[in-house]
């Protein structure tokens, strides 16, 4: 506990800091004093300024906070109802089925409708995240279905592995038959951003990510038991399949809201966990599931800044950025561990 609170405090003031450098950072630099004044309602400034802030950077941090910390939320939520450390949000096929449901209506609304959904602006971005919700919903309704069926957690892994690759294979055949122009709207979609969501998309996904991680945080008495084993913890009163189920179901809801607002968002859901026990030093859910949600919150922003740092055009790929960030993370916790069990 002597280490827990000033660790949590940190990471507090990190995402403030960070947040600030997001608001700071753009093609057009704004003096802080100004975006103070902004935030705090001065409507004496610029109305570009204004609208750059308010219309842009304010909902870019605002989204990277909540993404960051669903998607590291639900890979805790993996990585401990399978136990194991590779498991991440995509692990059950669910970022695939987001993927599906979008490719359903962006590859197929040209060749069918004859209008590319590319063009139609609010509405074509309100139908992606429709279809992607749609979609990630319906493979987690599978997986929750043979949860239902199966008893081992390896034979259910293996089956969300498999209908991710067949969610891929009937994602290729889209491509193949589909417009040049559709194809590329759907790769766009696929390389993941924090910037898509502004205006009243991004209250009702922030109100959304609000409500799903405190319930999220109800399951860290069964999670903490989980660890036990299933004999163990079934002795002690725990109903195995209910658990598992509302873990994963949890877990699913968490990516398919934030993929359907934000694209396919890799590394950080199998990244950040990962960090937080290696800071922390703990396997208790009590502490684990703030402080991931807190380092995924960081993370994400460190990430939009590099992806948006001056000298880019534009923006970087934010996959890319969270691949090269997430990587050595990943890399320097098995490596310590290791050298740990050497050291014992």
């Amino acid at each position: 506990m002597k280490r827990t609170l000033p660790m949590i405090l940190i990471l507090v003031v990190a995402i403030v800091a960070l947040a600030i450098v997001n608001l700071l950072i753009g093609s057009i630099k704004i003096p802080v004093a100004d975006i103070c004044r902004i935030l705090l309602g001065d409507s004496s400034e610029s109305e570009i300024w204004q609208n750059i802030i308010w219309k842009a950077r304010l909902p870019q941090v605002l989204t990277a906070i909540v993404a960051g910390a669903g998607l590291a939320v639900s890979g805790l939520q993996m990585q401990t109802v399978f136990c194991n450390p590779l498991a991440g949000p995509s692990v059950l096929g669910i970022s695939n089925g987001s993927a599906l449901g979008v490719a359903f209506v962006v590859l197929l609304s040209g060749k069918i409708g004859g209008v590319a959904l590319s063009r139609l602006g609010y509405l074509g971005d309100a139908a992606m995240s429709v279809a992607a919700i749609i979609g990630a919903l319906a493979v987690m309704m599978l997986i929750v279905w043979i949860a239902q069926k199966v008893k081992g957690n390896v034979t259910l892994l293996i089956i969300g592995v498999m209908i991710g690759y067949l969610a891929n294979a009937i994602i290729g055949v889209l491509k193949f038959l589909s417009p040049e122009e559709d194809v590329k709207a759907f790769v766009v979609w696929g390389l993941g951003s924090f910037s898509r969501v502004s205006g009243d998309e991004m209250i009702l996904f922030v109100v959304l990510m609000c409500i799903l991680l405190p319930l999220a945080c109800l399951l860290v008495k069964p999670m903490n038991l989980l660890l036990l084993g299933d004999r163990y913890a079934s002795n002690l009163g725990l109903n195995i399949r209910r658990a598992r189920t509302l873990v994963i179901v949890s877990s699913g809801i968490l990516v398919a809201i934030v993929t359907a607002y934000c694209g396919p968002i890799m590394f950080i859901g199998l990244a950040v966990p990962h960090l937080t026990r290696a800071i922390f030093r703990t396997s208790d859910h009590r502490i684990l599931m703030p402080a991931t949600a807190l380092c995924g919150a960081a993370l994400a922003l460190a990430c939009n800044f590099i992806a948006r740092m001056p000298g880019f055009e534009g923006a970087l790929p934010v996959n890319s950025v969270t691949a090269l960030v997430g990587a050595p993370v990943i890399a320097f916790v098995i490596f310590r561990r290791r050298k740990n069990e050497i050291g014992e």
